[in-house]
């Protein structure tokens, strides 16, 4: 199997050149690469030796509580002692301040290296913005500290047996019990629900406190110990089960139990969608870059592979490497884009949610990410796993594992129809037409190639289309496409126009074109089909 490499240069070129990071207030370009750089070694040297092993390992549940692999436990604490899991926490409650565009590079490098490992600690940011943005006080100065220490690990528990994406049949119920509230109910799917890496656990937990549908549902923190440490008196709350997964197996996704279990609300009561979108907007877009790191992995592997596999005989009757067929070179070309395009369209997400100077085209962007970056991981995975025949079904080569472990990226947090719907349905309507007014608005700045503009024009159409259908959810999927085509043409475009600034601009050259050509193909029979 090949040693995971980061591929840093991609993403710091993408970045600066795709994802506009410049325009960032104090922005430090080499500075973050020096940080970029000292993840990505510490990534590769501790934490992707892990993936492996781990995923044979599993995770265990034994007399009530989980235990992660072999080497898990070391390999967090010394990521803990190094302060990455504070790296976007504010400074004066024990964090690095560096912001989520520094956090999108170490999370890719993160999940590249061992996405299990990344699933049970990185949803940590998300709960520091939540505590950050409805916290009181008091709150933020005692929950926010051993989060950015990394002494405590967080979850997020939202799904039901009953509630899955249908949020208003949550039935966990929260009573007001003295200067607490009490807990009771069943959650199911909790990444890292338990384990024995961190002193404690704050479950950010939603949970019912009137009957008003949505509008009665409020959000607490509970933690698993009473007094936050790691000798504290358990908290009422137990692990029914591991589920027993196609990938992630070191990942613990837990069924738990709340028996009354001590809460506080974080934010006002019925506000706890409001608040819970907060950190679910962070694991969307974090999603995405799973599915990103995972594209780049399997290029990574299948173009070395490829390199040095004699198979076969060129045009002129002598054997070559199997990069020297043109379907394979297709693949490989394929795999690479799939890396390329959904990185440019995180990193611009990531860029303009950090500016803060423009939420409407966060809010489109969000689901566009979402759903191509994890789509991208899968079929580049599929495509890897061709390139190397029998070898990549084989878990020597590791590919079947990357397609096991990023499979689950278009499912949760929010299955990737849901997406497409909310693109169709809610946001290019009313007042949320906004948000389509802004994309389209960023799409016009994306390239003034004549070229872009038939494919700007194209999209306009396709929005009119949509936003004028009686019932445009069985246009929700074409229509997402659509999106996403006309933003990686401009993207593609610009790819093509700064490839000499990157230190491998004939691939780069290659890969832009043959998606240009793609693109550009398909794009009438997706606007046909919307007519349809």
């Amino acid at each position: 199997m090949k040693p995971f490499a980061a591929p840093l240069d991609d993403i710091l070129f993408s970045l600066d050149h795709l994802g506009g990071a410049g325009r960032l207030p104090e922005w430090d370009a080499e500075f973050v690469a020096d940080i970029a750089g000292h993840f990505a070694a510490f990534a590769e040297r501790e934490i992707a030796p892990l993936d492996a092993p781990g995923d044979r390992q599993g995770c265990r549940l034994i007399e009530g509580r989980v235990v992660m692999p072999d080497g898990f436990g070391a390999v967090y604490a010394a990521l803990a002692a190094q302060g990455w899991q504070g790296l976007t926490a504010p400074e004066v409650y024990g964090g690095q301040g560096m912001g989520g565009v520094v956090m999108s590079i170490t999370s890719e490098i993160f999940s590249g290296a061992c996405h299990s490992l990344q699933m049970v600690s990185g949803l940590v940011p998300g709960a520091i913005r939540t505590v950050m943005t409805f916290g009181t006080d008091e709150q933020k100065q005692r929950l926010i500290p051993p989060l950015a220490s990394g002494a405590w690990l967080a979850t997020m528990a939202l799904t039901e047996p009953g509630a899955g994406s249908d949020l208003s049949r949550v039935r966990t119920l929260a009573v007001p019990k003295g200067d607490h509230w009490q807990i009771s109910g069943e959650k199911i799917f909790i990444s890292g629900g338990d384990q024995d890496m961190s002193d404690g656990i704050l479950h950010l937990v939603l949970a019912r406190t009137s009957d008003e549908g949505v509008r009665g549902l409020s959000l607490f923190v509970c933690i698993d110990r009473l007094d936050g440490t790691v000798d504290g008196a358990r908290n009422a709350i137990t692990v029914t089960r591991i589920e027993d997964k196609m990938g992630l197996h070191a990942s613990p996704t837990c069924q738990l139990a709340f028996d009354r279990a001590q809460a506080e609300m974080i934010g006002q009561p019925g506000d706890g969608l409001k608040a819970m979108f907060t950190m679910m907007n962070h694991a969307r877009l974090d999603v995405a870059l799973q599915g990103v790191a995972h594209a780049a992995r399997a290029h990574d592997v299948t173009s070395a592979y490829a390199a040095d596999r004699v198979q076969g005989r060129g045009a002129e009757g002598a054997a070559v490497t199997l990069d020297q067929h043109a379907d394979v070179r297709r693949m490989l070309d394929e795999i690479d884009a799939l890396a390329l395009g959904a990185r440019a369209i995180c990193q611009i997400a990531a860029v303009t949610l950090e500016a803060g100077d423009n939420p409407p085209l966060v809010e489109f962007l969000t689901p566009i990410a979402k759903v191509y970056g994890s789509d991208a991981g899968i079929k580049a995975a599929e495509l890897g796993m061709q390139v190397l025949g029998g070898y990549g079904y084989l878990a020597e080569y590791r590919l079947e594992q990357t397609y096991r472990d990023a499979r689950i990226a278009a499912i949760y947090e929010g299955a990737n129809g849901i997406h497409a719907r909310a693109l169709a349905e809610r946001l290019l309507r009313g007042s949320n037409a906004v948000t389509a007014d802004a994309f389209e608005a960023y799409l016009a700045r994306l390239s003034d190639d004549t070229m872009f503009g038939q494919t700007l024009a194209i999209w306009r159409e396709g929005r009119v289309v949509v936003a004028g259908a009686n019932d445009p959810t069985p246009l929700a999927h074409d229509f997402m496409a659509l999106s996403v085509d006309t933003m990686l043409h401009g993207i593609w475009l610009r790819y093509a126009q700064v490839a000499d600034q990157h230190k491998d601009p004939a691939r780069l050259r290659r890969v832009a074109q043959a998606q240009i050509r793609r693109i550009t193909a398909v794009l009438p029979g997706r606007l046909a089909l919307l007519r349809s």
